[in-house]
């Protein structure tokens, strides 16, 4: 199923229209009910919005439950998301078993370039970082830490968080959000 029938299959499920996504998730009616009808493609700002507001992952809203007891991913099999106005890409890496569990994804963050600002997740969620390529500066609400290619950060991420690439190559690192505890 698309990106774009989970959120209209989500919505329907939990019985909330589309003004109420609008109000939960800060994003306009008008914009979700174009991407319900795929004539537009969210940046991740806006699927991280939706997806908190419908109270499941981005990873689950991009890509449904598979019920194997052993799952193989093949390269090209895998689930990514493309941010077509900063260049984010951030690709899923792990099946999604819904809103629990571990999320193991890799992202790449263009030259110049940054991630949204994350809302904050659900108390005892956490996040594990190991960054591959260049160099990344994460913002967690007021403080700011500086991670180069081999170093790894971990942060509870029940706060802001954004992601910025502070070098002169594309960064890229891998990110464990782990939701076993909530």
């Amino acid at each position: 199923m698309e990106f774009s029938e989970r959120i209209k299959q989500l919505r329907q499920e939990k019985k909330i229209s589309l003004q109420e996504l609008s109000d939960l998730s800060g994003v306009s009616k008008s914009m979700i009910s174009k991407i319900e009808r795929k004539e537009k493609n969210p940046t991740l700002q806006v699927a991280t919005q939706i997806a908190k507001a419908l109270s499941v992952t981005l990873s689950s809203l991009i890509d449904e439950q598979k019920s194997q007891p052993i799952i193989l991913m093949k390269c090209n099999d895998r689930i990514s998301f493309h941010d077509e106005l900063t260049g984010f890409k951030r690709i899923l890496l792990s099946p999604q078993f819904g809103n629990q569990g571990i999320e193991f994804i890799e992202n790449i963050i263009p030259i110049n370039a940054k991630s949204p600002n994350f809302p904050p997740h659900q108390n005892g969620v956490k996040e594990y970082i190991c960054v591959s390529q260049g160099k990344l500066k994460i913002l967690l609400e007021n403080q700011a830490f500086e991670l180069e290619s081999g170093d790894t950060f971990f942060f509870h991420a029940n706060c802001y968080h954004q992601f910025i690439n502070i070098g002169d190559t594309e960064c890229h690192y891998y990110l464990v959000i782990d939701s076993y505890s909530v």
